[in-house]
């Protein structure tokens, strides 16, 4: 077991939407290519299953040359998720699975998404990410 396999990280952010949209836009795989990949890439959903038990695949391309190399090829990241838990407008735990044959990038990690009610807006929070 690596250093990388104890690290757990905790982010939130306020989200200025209902708690179901934000929900959806997580189960929707058109919506979520929209606006999960980082800035300088764009997604692909290969596969989409959104149920408990079920997976997806997704493969995020560098849209420029002038970037990192990729974690799966020069351009490109891929990763497939399944859905461990789906509460509707409450809460996603997904195992999350880094295609790389470099050990620095492969690897697991588990993320759980909390939509938590705020004054105003829901919190979307994202907590841990723990790495297997």
């Amino acid at each position: 077991m690596n250093d990388r396999s104890k690290r757990t990280d905790t982010v939130s952010r306020i989200i200025m939407a209902p708690p179901h949209a934000v929900y959806r836009a997580f189960m929707d795989p058109k919506k979520l290519v929209a606006w999960l990949p980082p800035t300088g890439m764009e997604g692909r959903i290969d596969t989409f299953d959104a149920r408990e038990g079920g997976i997806y695949r997704m493969t995020l391309t560098y849209l420029d040359s002038d970037h990192q190399t990729g974690k799966t090829s020069d351009n490109t990241d891929v990763r497939q998720g399944e859905f461990l838990e789906l509460v509707p407008g409450k809460r996603i735990v997904q195992r999350i699975v880094f295609e790389s044959e470099d050990p620095a990038f492969a690897g697991a990690m588990t993320m759980t998404w909390n939509l938590d009610e705020v004054p105003g807006a829901p919190k979307l929070r994202l907590s841990p990410r723990t790495y297997q």
